[in-house]
């Protein structure tokens, strides 16, 4: 395996940059835990994000004339489907993450096939849009999903940690295979592990401060820039939707798009510019 290609950005700039959102809602926790649906008080948490924070969060990228990524599973879709039309309405890109959150560990290829028409045929029926871009729920691609995703006319996933840069992966193991855009992610540039906290289902019950969570990304941001990486931030509206946390994620917004260095675009731009360079494809064995 060998390291991903360096990219040429647009322009005069240096690095790429994109601040994602993953709609969740009520689907991140139905899926783990079914019988939370009848905890008034966790669907209520989770339903912040479409009916509170989402809205937030289009103020403020309307503000700063950011255009964003928003990762959409197909129930929030179905659930809360005038939230996700405004997140259209509003010039975004809407993205594929499941029907319901559902974890790909130990999923078989049929399976993860179906998850992923349901999905599509929920994002199609509620927004009026087929989704190019998707990002596994949790994280967890199965070395089947690569070509579902191509066979399902997908260019990219967000969804791989072993690079700064996007580049090309290969579906299948011949030099002529097929390919699809990996635009890579990280734990460290997630709002989840700063800020979840639902009793008896996630989180250590140790909520970080906006401030913390902030100097955190910058850092990671600051040496990708310096690198010529792709900085890739993962939101949630139930989460940085909060007005302490949308503030300071405003702040940190309004600085890295005033960066005449820094190519800040949705994924969809970044995976079609990445495209266009005809990178070498990467293959990702099994170990």
């Amino acid at each position: 395996m060998r390291p991903a290609d360096p990219v040429a950005w647009p322009g005069e700039a240096t690095s790429a940059a994109s601040f994602s959102f993953d709609v969740d809602a009520e689907s991140v926790v139905l899926a783990e835990l079914p019988a939370a649906a009848s905890r008034m008080s966790v669907m209520s948490h989770q339903a912040y994000g479409p009916l509170t924070g989402l809205p937030r969060l289009l103020r403020i990228l309307e503000r700063h004339r950011v255009r964003s990524t928003f990762f959409v599973p197909g129930y929030t879709a179905h659930r809360h489907p005038d939230a996700i039309r405004s997140i259209v309405d509003a010039g975004h890109e809407i993205a594929h993450h499941g029907y319901l959150h559902e974890p790909l560990i130990d999923v078989d290829p049929r399976t993860e096939a179906e998850i992923l028409d349901r999905g599509l045929e929920a994002l199609e029926t509620v927004a009026g849009v087929r989704p190019t871009g998707y990002r596994a729920p949790m994280w967890e691609l199965t070395y089947a999903s690569p070509r579902l995703l191509a066979d399902r006319g997908f260019l990219y996933d967000s969804s791989l940690m072993d690079a700064d840069v996007p580049y090309e992966l290969a579906v299948g193991d011949t030099e002529d295979a097929a390919s699809i855009v990996e635009i890579p992610v990280h734990w460290g540039l997630d709002d989840w592990e700063q800020y979840c906290f639902l009793p008896g289902i996630t989180g250590s019950g140790l909520i970080e401060s906006p401030a913390k969570a902030v100097e955190l990304w910058r850092a990671e941001f600051e040496a990708l820039r310096e690198d010529g990486g792709c900085f890739v931030l993962t939101s949630h509206p139930f989460l940085s939707g909060r007005p302490g946390r949308a503030a300071a994620l405003e702040e940190f917004v309004e600085y890295v798009a005033s960066l005449a260095d820094v190519w800040l675009a949705p994924l969809g731009d970044i995976a079609r510019h990445v495209r266009g360079l005809r990178l070498r494809p990467r293959h990702l064995p099994r170990p």
